[in-house]
């Protein structure tokens, strides 16, 4: 037990972690709850360090330490570190406000719990403990737009919830057991295991929000905190997908399942940018650009199990899109919701500018960026397993994405009614935020190689 223990520091680490920080929450001191959360999950990064390149389980099986896991870890941790000096520069001083920071650890403990599960009821688990907490989060603004958004939340995550927990039922009826790792005992039982994993996709979809699970999130990002909207679009769904991928790698490999990952990919990706072409707001663009790029983490999905590129690419395109998304959401925190408050924004504050110009290109898929090397694997990795006409569909949808980041980069420098426009914001923890990510977004492109040899 003591050593199955010490494989799960990290986890227990953050589990204290939280429980400190509502202590401080409920004695009114939401600086100590933040420097509590901050110093937390930095030490449980830095705790899952010695676990790497570790391929094992604890507790029979149930609960996954492997690559994905692992880096699972070293992603969320730091990206939920990040969106807590967010929440702080947007909400600070409001009277729930170490809630936030409570709320925001126990959604990324339950997406943990997701990319490590190896078990379906850790999967169900999962999704309730990373769901209760979101739903939350999107309503603490206490307006109408948050709690009409965070009841459309609750409802659809009710109804996809209830079709896993029933689809789940008929591999254990068909496995006699609930170990993720038994599912090849579903080789003859090739209904049941597709029952089973339409139900997995559903409940997984909509927390990564794929088509046609996705229609909670541009009103959830729209109506919550610009802070909350930045950290549901990459913690949560990272963790649905991580955790999708701990699914599909035992699944009877005989069976049809990448073909629907396909098609599910495809839909996502293309609607996700043709939606974004219409919109005026810059966190709805920014919503429906992050469904758009949960299909691309599909291309990974229907490689794993016969492409040796498909962890590594779903590890470096999951640490890239982290960054990136975080990174153009902080600038929105500095400039406005609405497009038109980007009239000329890179005309009156350059580095701003500049940062929001690279992450908008790396979420397209430009080199030498983060997001170019992880689309770029991505690829690889979708061809290695046959679905060379996937790769094609997602080449082109990055040139369509291009349409879409554009719009903003073209009203961000051009000429407009400088007193009619407000200088975009400067705030000391955003600004953080937007170094570390921009750092990040080129520092992953430029390095990796070097990146390729600890994951490969």
């Amino acid at each position: 037990m003591a050593a199955e223990l010490a494989l799960l520091t990290p986890e227990i680490t953050l589990l204290l972690t939280i429980v400190f920080a509502l202590v401080a929450e409920m004695l009114r001191l939401p600086r100590i709850a933040l420097g509590v959360a901050l110093s937390g999950l930095l030490l449980a990064s830095g705790l899952s360090l010695p676990l790497l390149g570790l391929d094992s389980s604890v507790f029979g099986g149930t609960y996954r330490i492997d690559g994905l896991s692992v880096w699972a870890k070293l992603i969320l941790l730091p990206a939920t570190a990040l969106s807590i000096l967010l929440a702080r520069a947007e909400l600070g001083g409001s009277d729930r406000e170490g809630t936030v920071y409570v709320l925001l650890m126990l959604v990324t403990l339950g997406s943990l719990v997701l990319a490590s599960a190896g078990d379906t009821m850790l999967l169900v688990l999962g999704v309730l403990l990373s769901g209760l907490g979101s739903f939350a989060l999107v309503a603490y603004p206490r307006d109408d737009a948050a709690t009409e958004a965070a009841m459309k939340f609750f409802v659809f995550a009710s109804v996809t919830g209830a079709v896993m927990i029933f689809g789940l039922s008929y591999w254990f009826g068909g496995t006699g057991t609930t170990l993720l790792s038994d599912l090849s005992r579903l080789e003859d039982s090739r209904l049941i295991a597709s029952v089973g994993l339409v139900a997995v996709i559903v409940g997984l979809g909509y927390k990564a929000s794929l088509v046609p699970f996705h229609f909670w999130a541009p009103d959830a990002y729209q109506g919550a905190p610009v802070s909350i909207a930045a950290y549901m679009s990459v913690v949560p769904k990272i963790g649905a997908i991580l955790a999708l991928a701990q699914v599909v790698r035992d699944l009877p490999l005989g069976s049809d399942w990448p073909l629907l990952v396909a098609v599910i990919s495809v839909l996502t990706m293309t609607y996700g940018y043709l939606a974004a072409l219409v919109q005026g707001k810059v966190v709805r663009l920014l919503a429906y650009s992050s469904i758009a790029q949960a299909g691309y983490f599909l291309l990974a999905i229907v490689a794993v199990g016969t492409s040796p590129l498909a962890t590594t690419s779903l590890i470096i395109f999951s640490a890239a899109y982290a960054v990136m998304n975080l990174g153009a959401f902080a600038v929105v925190m500095c400039i406005g919701r609405s497009l038109d408050d980007f009239a000329a924004a890179g005309r009156r504050n350059v580095a701003i500018g500049i940062a929001m110009v690279v992450f908008l290109l790396s979420l397209a898929g430009i080199p030498p960026l983060a997001g170019f090397v992880g689309k770029f694997l991505l690829f690889g990795a979708a061809m290695d397993a046959g679905f060379t006409w996937l790769a094609i569909v997602a080449i082109l949808n990055s040139v369509l994405s291009l349409a879409v980041y554009l719009r903003i980069v073209v009203v961000m420098y051009r000429q407009a009614d400088t007193q009619a426009a407000a200088a975009p914001v400067s705030l000391p923890l955003v600004n953080l935020v937007i170094v570390v990510a921009f750092a990040f977004t080129l520092g992953i492109g430029l390095a990796a190689q070097a990146l390729l040899g600890p994951m490969g």
